[in-house]
């Protein structure tokens, strides 16, 4: 299965799948001409949004970094940070970025364990702050009688989040209920040393809680960034239910079955618009644009790689 997620062919075959049956039910040259009509203003500030959420999620991943006692300049950091992002933008989507930041870390540091680690934690928490915002947006949105599909949907990815989410920070308890002869084992071997120094943060609460509110103000940040692109579109969804559809949306984007979150991301938050009477072509051209602007946030990677790839 595994495998499988890793194939380019498979993700692009889902990818254009997916597009093509929106573009069957939705109008896409409406998307496009609602698209290029978007509100320059509202564009420019989303651009400053978007940088900043960078320099906030760079400094977080700095924090756990400097909490364990790895080695790296700030820069060099920051450097990882910015080209994994762009290299992830060819990887599966969500899980792409994060496996070429550890990967590069590790080779930099010589501490793969600890570098998965810190990536780990990094993605956990920014995980569990998109299950905070999604519960806040329903508990705000509750009085505007949320439609029930979409409730169901919101309340049970926000419980699979947080059941995944503390089975990975306890990962080095669980694991060693397998027969202690398995812990050699291949599969097993490399899940221990990680889940071991992923149970490092655990002793450091104030690490953890300022990493968590970097986390939040993050996904509050996007959020406000679609908010910002939906207003320069014209839509008047009011922002509460923002703090519904966009949690699911970051969760969709992190399923490893797409190429750069187009496909399947965009089709769920069409669907989420749906109840508001929100049109289709308004629904995808506000989904794309949130991809776009996620693409327009590895831009500066991208001139870090170019830079440095003859070397």
């Amino acid at each position: 299965m595994t495998r499988w997620l890793r194939s380019t062919w498979v993700r692009a075959a889902i990818t254009l799948g997916i597009l093509a049956y929106l573009l069957r039910q939705v109008d896409g040259g409406a998307a496009l001409r609602a698209m290029l009509r978007t509100d320059p203003r509202a564009l420019v500030l989303v651009g400053v949004l978007v940088l900043l959420d960078r320099a906030v999620m760079i400094w977080r991943w700095i924090l756990l970094l400097r909490s364990s006692g790895t080695a790296i300049a700030t820069g060099t950091a920051a450097r990882i940070f910015l080209v994994s992002s762009f290299v992830g933008s060819f990887l599966p989507a969500g899980v792409g970025g994060d496996a070429a930041r550890a990967y590069a870390l590790g080779q930099r540091t010589a501490q793969r364990g600890a570098a998965v680690a810190s990536v780990a934690v990094d993605r956990i928490l920014g995980v569990v702050a998109i299950a905070l915002m999604g519960a806040i947006g329903v508990s705000a949105y509750a009085r505007h009688h949320l439609d029930p599909q979409v409730q169901v949907v919101a309340v049970g990815s926000l419980v699979a989040v947080l059941a995944a989410s503390g089975l990975a920070v306890w990962a080095d308890r669980w694991a060693r209920w397998f027969p202690a002869a398995w812990h050699e084992a291949p599969p097993l071997r490399p899940l221990l040393r990680v889940a071991d120094s992923v149970a490092v943060y655990r002793d450091q609460p104030r690490t953890l809680a300022a990493v968590f509110g970097l986390s939040v103000l993050v996904q509050l940040l996007r959020i406000l960034q679609a908010y910002g692109l939906g207003l320069g579109l014209g839509l008047t969804v009011p922002f509460s239910y923002y703090l519904v559809f966009m949690p699911i949306g970051l969760l969709m984007l992190l399923l490893p079955i797409s190429i750069s979150g187009f496909g399947l991301p965009q089709g769920v938050m069409v669907w989420l618009l749906r109840p508001l009477g929100v049109p289709d072509e308004l629904s995808l051209a506000l989904s794309t644009l949130i991809v776009l602007s996620g693409l327009f946030g590895n831009l500066p990677g991208a001139l870090l790689y170019l830079r440095q790839r003859p070397h």
